[in-house]
């Protein structure tokens, strides 16, 4: 089912690049205390967890996107939405996105749904009749909605919620490359280039890595690093196994994906119709929001973040916790 969401952006935050740097700018309004914990993983490697502290009940596992971490605005402000609800949440650092470097050669990436399928199964022998729910943003939401769909009605979650979704990337990769959504792409692939090198200083690499300085867009990088060091063929290889879309009429759990139509990550053709979904499947679009943004409010000292509202509201119906209009 599609719903056309009524999502009025902030006046002073007009158009989708605007809705999508503002959001990120840092901000310590909504940190809260965290405990770390780190899982080791059963092919020798390890990924960090955060942990909201002093509550019990229902646990929301976060997922983020590429490059994002625990220092991620949007993973602040859900994690303490998370909070003031009583329930408890989770941020899933993917390999090589926490405190340090994974101890393999292999990182994450968009399609790779192991560690989280290996989590939940974890908190499930932990606790087995604790409502748990999940929320992915971007690449984790892409990794979310894969994993629902291989797991269907086995997934082990309660309630999901998605948010601004690369459904398909090599539609993201092309448009990554165009116009000002190029800023975007400069900024994370420069993060992914001094990592890839960072952790090849330490390891032996099994690739080659002579030209990284060379790849300026995702399908070169893809191809000559994520690809192989993931066990995929090329770069179309890993987009066409990888992508969410092809998941969605596979998901048996209640999950809401919200999208905003002129995300700058991907085209309006990105976007999946109403036949793509399962029955259990909703999508909120609006017009505007950007990429993980949905700002409103009157002026920007009194800025709303309405995932953070609608995101817990979804939650709540199938999780319980306080009720919020």
């Amino acid at each position: 089912m599609i719903i056309r969401q009524p999502f009025k952006p902030a006046w002073w935050l007009p158009g989708p690049h605007a809705q999508t740097l503002w959001p990120r700018l840092p901000s310590r309004a909504h940190r809260i205390a965290l405990q770390q914990e780190r899982l080791e993983l059963p092919d020798g490697d390890f990924v960090d967890l955060a942990w909201t502290t002093g509550r019990s009940g229902p646990i929301v596992i976060v997922l983020h996107g590429l490059e994002g971490g625990i220092r991620s605005p949007y993973v602040a402000r859900v994690m303490a939405a998370i909070h003031e609800r009583k329930w408890r949440g989770v941020l899933l650092h993917f390999r090589g996105c926490g405190s340090t470097l994974n101890r393999l050669a292999r990182s994450y990436h968009s399609g790779d749904t192991g560690d989280i399928s290996y989590l939940i199964d974890i908190l499930r022998e932990r606790e087995p009749i604790t409502p748990l729910a999940c929320v992915g943003y971007s690449l984790g939401g892409n990794v979310l909605l894969k994993y629902l769909g291989e797991r269907g009605s086995d997934s082990g979650l309660t309630a999901a919620v998605a948010v601004s979704v690369p459904f398909d990337l090599h539609n993201s990769a092309e448009r990554l490359d165009r116009g000002f959504s190029r800023f975007y792409q400069w900024i994370l692939l420069k993060s992914l280039r001094a990592k890839t090198t960072r952790k090849f200083r330490m390891l032996k690499s099994p690739i080659a890595l002579d030209r990284l300085a060379t790849y300026r867009n995702f399908h070169a990088f893809d191809d000559a690093i994520t690809a192989p060091l993931h066990g995929f063929k090329n770069v179309d290889d890993y987009y066409n196994r990888s992508s969410s879309r092809q998941y969605l009429s596979r998901i048996c759990v209640p999950t809401l994906i919200l999208h905003a139509a002129d995300d700058p990550f991907m085209t309006r053709e990105a976007i999946p119709d109403a036949s793509a979904l399962s029955p259990s499947t909703s999508l909120e679009l609006s017009e505007h929001g950007g990429h993980v943004g949905f700002v409103s409010g009157p002026v920007p000292w009194r800025a709303r973040y309405w995932l953070d509202e609608r995101i817990p509201r979804h939650l709540a119906a199938y999780i319980g916790g306080i009720q919020r209009p």
